[in-house]
């Protein structure tokens, strides 16, 4: 997963989470370079000593993945995939 050709891996974002029993818990939406995208599924996440990494599809059918800094409280973007042909928007029925 590489950054998008818009945004860069590393680039700051902003994201409103769910926070239940722990402040933060996971990201509902998020905004880069101006765009606002809804969070449709929480596809993995892990930790690294020093962050909470989220791998998240957007509402345009993306792939992003958020990390968390959790001392800082600094999001950022670490890689995106684009949908694949037929993959895009998933339906609710």
């Amino acid at each position: 997963m590489k950054g998008s050709p818009e945004t860069p891996a590393g680039s700051s974002v902003t994201v409103e989470c769910y926070a239940g029993h722990r402040a933060d818990e996971r990201p509902l939406r998020f905004a880069l370079s101006g765009r606002r995208y809804e969070v449709a599924e929480v596809d993995d996440q892990w930790y690294s000593p020093d962050a909470r990494y989220f791998r998240v599809r957007a509402d345009d059918g993306n792939l992003y993945v958020l990390r968390h800094n959790e001392q800082q409280d600094v999001w950022t973007l670490e890689g995106f995939r684009a949908a694949r042909s037929g993959e895009g928007r998933r339906e609710a029925f």
